[in-house]
């Protein structure tokens, strides 16, 4: 205990041993009759020096000298406030609904203007639909190039991405898949040879992120152009898009009504493991009408395969497409479409699908 406690230094003959200190005054006491019996303690008016709280130090002492001693509670006393009553449980909230978290009008209506516009130039005149896919290819490079120069300062080239990229596009469709492999290497070239214009700093980064754009975007897109060039292209690419968008429609549909188990909480928090469910079944049950009926000697078992692939390369692809926005920060890649967001909004899941739906068709009934 420090001095703080008890104020000044109490005497000896009453804390201590009697040979600590001079005996206190008054009448003189056996040593023996010292250790049975304690004078009261005299608590001087003048506090001693060294305690710094005079009326603390008064308090303490001022106690019960005994531990079954009760103190006296003084006449005027207050009476006790009286506890106020507990306020009555509040009702629970009822329970919110969900929300889609997009206005549905605007994504219909965009969706189905999309959808009539490729209907239209896919079935009426092929190279039509190469333009389709060129123009949306180039909005979709200018999309990223952008988010990637706000948000991480990164400055792809653009103008060699988006004239390869269209090239790119063309070649595939015109000269196969040799074409489109060349016009990838060429666009590579280009952006690592256009960066030089700028200062080194950043050429790395710069020319990593171009090469990556050139790949990502219109090098995938490429293969809707591979489809379109067999005898029943436009059927191939319409069960491609087809089943994407059923996919991701399963997957929605599903998720939002029955969803409770996260499937990729880290990277999309809104995907569940239910509305992943909805896409395979709902994919695969689309791919067994499309290839039945669609496709060339096409079989329903090598649609419900078709349909399998497609689900999972779908969901990578919205994954992938989700990584890329949470590492720049961003909800959306553009705002050119009400509803939907921006074109790679819409391509995410696409991109990634179109070669393996290219893939198995080729195996599954050749390329002619």
């Amino acid at each position: 205990m420090n001095d703080s406690f008890w104020g000044a230094q109490p005497t000896a003959g009453y804390w201590g041993p009697p040979d600590q200190g001079p005996a206190p005054a008054g009448p003189a006491y056996d040593g023996h009759e010292a250790q049975q019996t304690r004078p009261m303690p005299i608590v001087p008016d003048v506090p001693a020096a060294g305690d710094q709280d005079d009326d603390r130090g008064a308090a303490r002492l001022s106690g019960p000298l005994f531990r079954d001693e009760k103190p006296q509670e003084p006449m005027d006393t207050p009476p006790q406030a009286s506890p106020q009553p507990a306020e009555p449980p509040q009702s629970p909230q009822p329970p919110q609904k969900k929300s889609a978290g997009r206005d549905l009008g605007a994504a219909i209506g965009v969706g189905v203007a999309l959808g009539a516009v490729i209907i239209a130039s896919l079935f009426i005149w092929k190279p039509a639909f190469v333009g389709v896919i060129a123009v949306a290819v180039v909005v979709g490079l200018w999309e990223l190039t952008s988010r990637l120069e706000e948000r991480k300062g990164i400055k792809a080239p653009l103008v060699p991405l988006a004239v390869g990229g269209a090239a790119m596009v063309v070649a595939g469709y015109v000269r196969g898949a040799e074409g489109a492999w060349v016009a990838m290497a060429l666009t590579a070239l280009a952006v690592l040879v256009w960066r030089m214009i700028e200062p080194p700093e950043g050429y790395l980064k710069d020319v990593t992120a171009g090469v990556f754009a050139a790949f990502y975007v219109p090098f995938l897109a490429t293969f809707v152009a591979l489809m379109l060039t067999a005898d029943d292209g436009p059927e191939r690419v319409l069960t491609f898009l087809l089943l994407t968008v059923v996919s991701d429609t399963g997957a929605y549909a599903i998720g939002w009504r029955f969803g409770k188990h996260k499937l990729a909480p880290r990277i999309s928090p809104g995907k569940t493991r239910e509305g992943l469910i909805g896409a395979v079944t709902f994919a695969m049950a689309a791919g067994a009408l499309c290839m039945q009926f669609l496709i060339d000697d096409g079989t329903w078992w090598q649609g419900l395969l078709l349909g399998l692939a497609v689900a999972a390369s779908a969901t990578l692809g919205d994954l992938g497409e989700s990584m890329i926005k949470r590492d720049l920060g961003i909800k959306d890649m553009g705002t050119l479409l009400p509803g939907h967001g921006g074109i790679m909004d819409r391509l995410d899941s696409l991109l990634p699908t179109a070669p393996v739906v290219w893939l198995l068709l080729v195996i599954f009934v050749g390329t002619a």
